[in-house]
């Protein structure tokens, strides 16, 4: 017997996230509530607040208070172009756990060590610190330090972190907001940079497919710059209608 009935898989994207809070939304509608979430980079932000109880909608609220770039700050491109100096403290506001075991749900988050050069699965200690770890995009923000070691986006080597519960679960819904199709114009050198870092995120497709019951990727979200608050609501639709229309296999 499996030890969860429903697992969740969040992968990175940057503001795409508003897309996870959708599909969530429309699983809490047909009745499904995951009992394990893997997520990486914005995929572990929204995880982290369902993990700790919080509706989607709730999300969205506090999401919409501009939260990304109210708290990145631009500093001297030493170790990165911007820095997500404000994230921590957004979590520590609003969500009242200090560790991943404590949340409500159990909670898996994909970070990538510098220092080593492989991915880890975190299941324990500091949350805020972890999840920010897991959402520092390199050379576009800061790495994080923890424990003495330099960490950075779990999705540069992981962006759709099955691999931590695939064989624990039940069913496994999967949801891809960073999929790869041809792109014709990059408007700036952050473009580029974010193009750049996602060509190398979408290996372990097959591996994502094999275990998910139902795998999501919203039509035409890549067509969303991964650093724009502007189009919040249209993307919550996207992910929303996607689940809500995809053909469930439990």
């Amino acid at each position: 017997m499996k030890k969860y009935k429903t697992g969740l898989v969040l992968s990175g994207g940057g503001t795409r996230g508003f897309a996870h809070l959708g599909v969530i939304a429309a699983l809490f509608e047909k009745g499904i509530r995951p009992d394990v979430i893997s997520g990486a980079s914005a995929g572990a932000i929204v995880g982290t607040f369902i993990a700790s109880g919080k509706t989607p909608e709730e999300i969205m609220a506090i999401f919409n208070k501009g939260w990304f770039f109210k708290y990145t700050n631009l500093h001297l491109p030493v170790d990165g172009m911007l820095k997500l100096n404000g994230l921590k403290e957004v979590i520590q506001q609003e969500i009242p756990y200090e560790n991943i075991e404590d949340l409500p749900v159990d909670f898996f988050v994909s970070v990538s060590n510098l220092n080593l050069g492989k991915v880890e699965y975190r299941n324990s200690g500091p949350l805020d610190k972890i999840v920010l770890a897991s959402s520092s995009i390199p050379v576009l923000f800061s790495p994080v330090k923890i424990d003495g070691q330099l960490y950075v986006d779990g999705g540069l080597v992981d962006n759709i972190p099955v691999e931590p519960i695939k064989n624990d679960c039940e069913h496994i819904v999967a949801v891809n907001i960073s999929p790869l199709n041809p792109r014709k114009k990059f408007k700036n050198l952050i473009q580029i940079a974010t193009r750049t870092f996602y060509m190398s995120v979408n290996a372990n497709m097959n591996e994502v497919k094999k275990y998910s019951s139902v795998y999501i990727e919203p039509e035409g979200i890549d067509s969303y710059d991964i650093l724009s608050l502007s189009h919040a609501n249209e993307l919550y639709e996207l992910g929303y209608n996607s689940l809500k229309n995809a053909a469930l296999l439990f």
